[in-house]
């Protein structure tokens, strides 16, 4: 009688943590504005839909691939156009938060929370080295 309840407990589990994981992602890209800066940028806005499509395939494959261990075994011409896909992906992000982090310090006045400003960007600054060495020498191994 447990067997059944763990499994329903863990697909409950796992159903909503992808929820709120899909939705944080999500939210994060609506935020940004990513699709539509991305379609401004470079002057395709009838080629949304693809840039949207694009978005969701590549984080279904991902996520498929991360779960069922995918390995491709291909010859460094094929690793270099992954890396490069990958480093344009970060770039875009990395562009999209340097515009976003102009809110902290209009966030900050707005609340009187000026005083503030450092330790919250600190705070935000320890948090993803903490996250980041424990994912990689504790979660990892």
């Amino acid at each position: 009688m447990t067997a059944p309840i763990t499994l329903g407990l863990n697909l409950l589990l796992g159903i909503a943590g992808g929820i709120a994981v899909g939705g944080g992602v999500i939210a994060l890209f609506i935020v940004l504005d990513m699709v539509p800066r991305l379609a401004q940028l470079t002057s395709s806005y009838d080629k949304v839909h693809w840039y949207e499509g694009a978005m969701i395939g590549g984080s279904l494959l991902g996520t498929m691939s991360d779960f069922w261990n995918w390995r491709i075994s291909s010859g460094p011409v094929v690793e270099l156009g992954v890396g490069l896909f990958d480093g344009i992906f970060v770039g875009m992000l990395a562009a999209a938060l340097t515009e976003v982090l102009n809110v902290l310090p209009i966030l900050a006045k707005r609340l009187q929370m000026t005083h503030y400003l450092f330790g919250l960007l600190m705070a935000m600054v320890c948090g993803k080295v903490a996250g980041s060495l424990f994912d990689f020498f504790v979660y990892q191994q």
